[in-house]
């Protein structure tokens, strides 16, 4: 047993072996030096706006508990998890073969007999088998160093799964609060225009107004009232999408802050774009997967060598017999050491075909990696052009509203001193009205624009 043990070890030790097949070397891919869009200003910083973690960049508690839960619960996001131990599982196994493969066997009897010839017999047997495949060409260990790549893979997709959680409970979020703000807006103008309807008829009733003033007035008042079931079908929708990112039944979903109140950063960096691959998961995981399709052409291409197989055996067998008084004593080793070894001929096109298809499948993994290095690039430049025009527009209807209210204000006391007709008044508080919902949609847009710029950068997954 020393022997088949010492053989085993010295194999395993010092017949390792060369690997075929191409080693993996990091494809060069130019990136532009700076971001499209954006002025330069925001662009010469080293520090990016997603280096911030979560919780400090969406300082709302409640959409923090929010974030929270959903880290916790989110189906998908478990599913991720699950094939990070699945991956884990697969490399142990994969790895396993590398390894010798020992088992152990036993037998025992107990048998007497005491009419006729009496006897007593206990009889024994042992053995250990190892088997070990000497990996002179690198299948094994590409085979090992593919499943370790798929395994870092489906790790990095769980950190992409992470930051498009964290981003899509924030946008909901925020998509939330502006429909509740522009739910406010319509609710205030029924209640400022249910007084005005009255005021117009008294002053119709005293002979001051017409019939036609009053009519007017009250086709503001049921336009803001027609807004307001619509907006409330869309915050129920809203919820309901919340809450299956919370792996929970629709509910309502609790507020923090309004929207007005919620804090916006003085500037958003985006910082250097040689460091936008380390930040974004999903370019991580592409490269993770070229890793692993390139491991694989080398077990493609070791199949084609030969494959020499160790196996060793050893045991022996004890026992004791007493046939009348006689008394017999027997103990008995063996141990043997085999090879195998197995030379592919003929496979009708099959190896060749594996070569070609593990040739194939790296090329797509390469094609994919380019595409989502780029695809990076775009969504960091979409979302800085959307945040920076959002908070121009955002800006500008804030003037256009506060024009507007002024406008109400003067043509009521056009109207009240009889200068101007209600049709004056009437044009400028729905163009008031209208100025309002769009600015409250805007601010959410700006606030939905800067979570899809946290998101393209690569923030929100570190823990």
């Amino acid at each position: 047993m020393k022997r088949l043990f010492l053989m085993t070890a010295l194999a395993a030790s010092l017949l390792t072996g060369c690997k075929v097949g191409p080693n993996y070397h990091k494809p060069v891919v130019p990136v532009p030096t700076a971001y499209h869009g954006p002025s330069e200003s925001q662009q010469a910083q080293a520090a990016s706006y997603a280096d911030l973690p979560w919780w400090q960049v969406f300082q709302d508690p409640v959409l923090q508990d929010l974030i929270r839960t959903t880290l916790k619960q989110n189906y998908d996001l478990q599913t991720a998890t699950e094939k990070i131990i699945y991956a884990r599982a697969q490399l142990m196994v994969t790895h396993s073969n590398q390894l010798p493969q020992v088992s152990l066997s036993g037998y025992g009897t107990d048998e007497r007999a005491f009419s006729g010839f009496p006897f007593k017999t206990k009889y024994a047997t042992y053995a250990a088998d190892a088997t070990f495949q000497l990996d002179l060409f690198g299948q094994l260990r590409r085979a090992t160093e593919a499943a370790r790549a798929q395994l870092l893979s489906t790790e990095y997709a769980q950190k992409t799964e992470i930051l498009t959680l964290v981003s899509d409970v924030a946008s909901d979020y925020f998509a939330l609060l502006a429909l509740d703000l522009q739910l406010q807006i319509a609710r205030d103008t029924v209640k400022t225009q249910e007084d005005a309807v009255k005021l117009t008829k008294f002053r119709l009733e005293h002979g001051v107004a017409t019939r036609l003033d009053v009519l007017q007035a009250q086709q503001v008042l049921d336009t803001a009232n027609a807004q307001i079931p619509e907006l409330e079908r869309q915050i129920g929708l809203e919820e309901d999408a919340l809450s299956i990112l919370l792996a929970d039944y629709p509910h309502g979903v609790a507020r923090g802050r309004p929207l007005v109140e919620q804090p916006l950063p003085p500037e958003v960096p985006a910082g250097l774009t040689s460091s936008l691959l380390a930040r974004r998961p999903d370019i991580l995981q592409a490269e993770q997967n070229l890793i692993a399709a390139n491991a694989e052409i080398g077990v493609a291409k070791a199949a084609f060598f030969p494959q020499i197989t160790l196996t060793g055996t050893g045991g022996g067998a004890a026992g004791r017999t007493t046939v009348f008084t006689s008394l017999l004593d027997s103990n008995l080793g063996t141990w043997g050491v085999a090879g195998q070894i197995t030379q592919p001929i003929f496979e009708g096109g099959r190896l060749r075909g594996n070569l070609r298809e593990a040739k194939s499948q790296e090329r797509q993994e390469l094609i994919a990696y380019k595409y989502a290095i780029k695809q990076a690039f775009k969504d960091v430049s979409d979302a800085l052009i959307g945040y920076e025009k959002y908070h121009k527009v955002r800006v500008a209807q804030e003037t256009t509203v506060q024009d507007l209210s002024d406008s109400v204000s003067t043509s009521l006391k056009r109207y009240g001193g009889g200068i101007a007709t209600y049709l004056e008044v009437l044009d400028n508080q729905r163009s008031l009205f209208t100025a309002q919902l769009t600015l409250a949609q805007d601010r959410g847009n700006e606030y939905q624009s800067l979570v899809q710029l946290y998101k393209a950068l690569g923030g929100g997954w570190q823990q």
